[in-house]
């Protein structure tokens, strides 16, 4: 009679029972033709068992930095939540080490907070979302009236959704062109970088010009990320980590995913988030280009930065950055040592040099943050007209909305107290406030949703 090794046996053996079993059996029992004991032919087929899952550490066993502190009721109840979600993303199995900034404010349960940095040895998407490599940029335009400055931007900028048409895009350089089409998470979205280089958006996304405070020159200053061809990505990134939570550890949220960096998939994605660095700094300065081609002037310093982005340091670990400014040496190669820090549009926009204080794990924060969401904030305005309250609180400034209505939920007030959190800054140590662009203006996309096709069509019927 002749022996041979069924799915029974193995789970008999305290297996879990997976698609392993069909090439495991195979190779046991064709050991066994070839005469191997049925023991020895259990032990080659129980090496095809995928490694016991990852299972999450217990609540607070890995603490965190916690660089806030709650000055009202509102924030005393942001501050909690944030630490609650803080609690539980620390459970995934391969972040090693967490930190809060000032600005910090919750994203779902579980889910990194903005504000947040996390490392880990794996490469974590949903931490640093859709928008990846949201980021700033400056440049100094001596001789310029702000007024001109802003003018010009105005003619030359794109926000709302979607991109340009064609004719009217911006010209990606061939370097970058290439890069997407070697890469494997990026070589079918060349069109749409094409269509999104140079646009800014919606949401929090600004076009700011103000004076630098130290030398009185003007100086405009850019927010977006990398729209469109970055939610791309993001979506295959989470994909790919689905899988792999799936496999190794099912108890991980979905939220907090990872991908394995050292596989050749790992490898790929980190590459393609370095292309997107460099394609959202060009798509930052095609805009300042376009403005300063108006107005026949050339410009002076410029730099920038990103605060929502995965960064692999020496360590060999991975420091995501969800809304959280670098403010360690050398974080990428074109690092200066200044970044910038905006807090709203009635505020200047910091400039700082990071203070790469370990219990901010070399982070500093990125902006003013919410204690509300935007519907909350929104409701809290109850029934005062719109331009009244714009009105008031932009009072002085030019401050404009490009899609034509006016967006409240990104007024000042829809912010936490600037004042705190700049306070905190110090008070932490995280960076070193060196200068500041003091406002004069700024283009937001406003609320483009109010007039977005749907709306009209659901008024109309």
């Amino acid at each position: 009679m002749t022996i041979t090794i069924s799915g029974q046996d193995l789970i008999d053996a305290g297996l879990r029972q997976g698609r392993w079993f069909k090439p495991a059996l195979e190779a046991a029992n064709s050991a066994i033709t070839q005469g191997e004991t049925f023991d020895a032919a259990l032990a080659i087929a129980a090496g095809f068992a995928p490694p016991p899952a990852l299972a999450l550490r217990a609540p607070g066993a890995l603490p965190f930095y916690a660089n806030i502190e709650a000055e009202t009721p509102e924030e005393e109840a942001n501050v909690e939540a944030v630490k609650k979600t803080m609690t539980e993303l620390l459970r995934t199995p391969v972040v090693t080490a967490g930190a809060i900034m000032p600005d910090a404010c919750p994203s779902g349960p579980g889910s990194i907070p903005v504000g947040g940095v996390v490392s880990s040895t794996g490469i974590h998407p949903g931490f640093h979302s859709a928008d990846i490599c949201c980021s700033m940029a400056i440049t100094v335009v001596p001789g310029v009236s702000p007024a001109a400055l802003l003018d010009a931007v105005h003619k030359v900028t794109h926000f709302g959704p979607g991109g340009r048409e064609r004719g009217k895009q911006i010209r990606m350089s061939d370097s970058l062109l290439e890069s997407f089409d070697s890469n494997e998470f990026l070589k079918d979205l060349v069109s749409v970088a094409r269509e999104h280089h140079g646009t800014q958006g919606d949401g929090n996304h600004f076009s700011y010009v103000g004076r630098i405070k130290s030398t009185g020159e003007t100086a405009l200053v850019t927010h977006h990320g990398s729209r469109a061809p970055g939610a791309k990505l993001y979506g295959k990134g989470m994909k790919l980590a689905e899988a792999t939570r799936r496999r190794v550890s099912p108890e991980t949220l979905g939220s907090n995913a990872w991908i394995e960096a050292d596989t050749r998939e790992g490898e790929a994605y980190f590459e393609a988030l370095q292309i997107l660095r460099r394609w959202t700094k060009s798509s930052h300065y095609a805009i300042h280009d376009l403005a300063l081609s108006v107005l026949g002037v050339a410009a002076g310093d410029r730099w920038w930065n990103e605060h929502n982005f995965v960064f692999r340091k020496p360590n060999g670990q991975f420091y995501h950055a969800k809304g959280a400014t670098p403010a360690f040496k050398g974080y990428a190669d074109d690092d200066i040592g200044l970044t910038m820090i905006p807090l709203n549009m009635g505020q200047p926009i910091l400039i700082v040099r990071g203070s790469d204080a370990e219990h901010g794990l070399g982070f500093s924060p990125h902006g003013a943050g919410r204690n509300l969401s935007r519907t909350a904030h929104k409701r809290s305005m109850g029934d005062r007209p719109v331009e009244d309250i714009v009105a008031e609180e932009t009072r002085g400034l030019d401050c404009r909305f490009f899609c034509g209505r006016p967006d409240i939920s990104e007024l000042p007030s829809a912010y936490k107290s600037a004042a705190s959190v700049r306070r905190q800054i110090e008070h932490f140590g995280l960076a070193k406030v060196v200068d500041e662009v003091l406002p004069y203006g700024s283009i937001m996309a406003g609320d483009w949703e109010a007039d977005a096709p749907w709306r009209r069509r659901k008024r109309v019927g």
